[in-house]
């Protein structure tokens, strides 16, 4: 009758033993380390593309283009049409050329530092981090991956 019970008795304060143990996880800082100003979790990883600002250049450099091309086409008051519809069509593509031209892409990493505050970092490049990895911020520019 003894041996069971001293069986049960074992049984239960091996499985709280080896449960008090599970390490915890991921996203949250170590027990007892020091505290890092500087280390959160990622929120969120976004590619973003924005458009260039357009000088006039393009807009005046495809109007001309525009108006000479249709300067080409028909004769009497037709060419005058044709002269204005491509110096329109003209600058309005010289306009977007020169925007796409000067579009901007880059990457924005979100991460909810340990003290509640967020922070976003960018990147010329697609980082390494995804969304609930633990990383430090490194010189208020670059981000490292924390190994628990």
């Amino acid at each position: 009758m003894k041996h069971p019970l001293m069986l049960a008795l074992f049984c239960l304060a091996a499985a709280g033993s080896a449960a008090a143990q599970t390490p915890p996880p991921a996203q949250a800082p170590l027990p007892g380390a020091p505290p890092c100003d500087s280390c959160g979790v990622v929120q969120s990883v976004q590619y973003v593309e924005k458009q260039g600002q357009a000088s006039g250049v393009g807009l005046v450099a495809g109007g001309v283009v525009g108006g000479v091309l249709g300067n080409q086409i028909g004769s009497g008051r037709g060419n005058t049409a044709a002269t204005i519809v491509g110096a329109g069509a003209g600058a309005y593509a010289g306009n977007q050329v020169e925007k796409n031209a000067k579009k901007t892409s880059y990457w924005v990493v979100s991460v909810r530092l340990d003290s509640g505050t967020h922070k976003s970092i960018t990147s010329s490049s697609q980082p390494a981090f995804k969304k609930g990895d633990r990383v430090k911020i490194v010189d208020g520019k670059r981000l490292a991956l924390i190994a628990n």
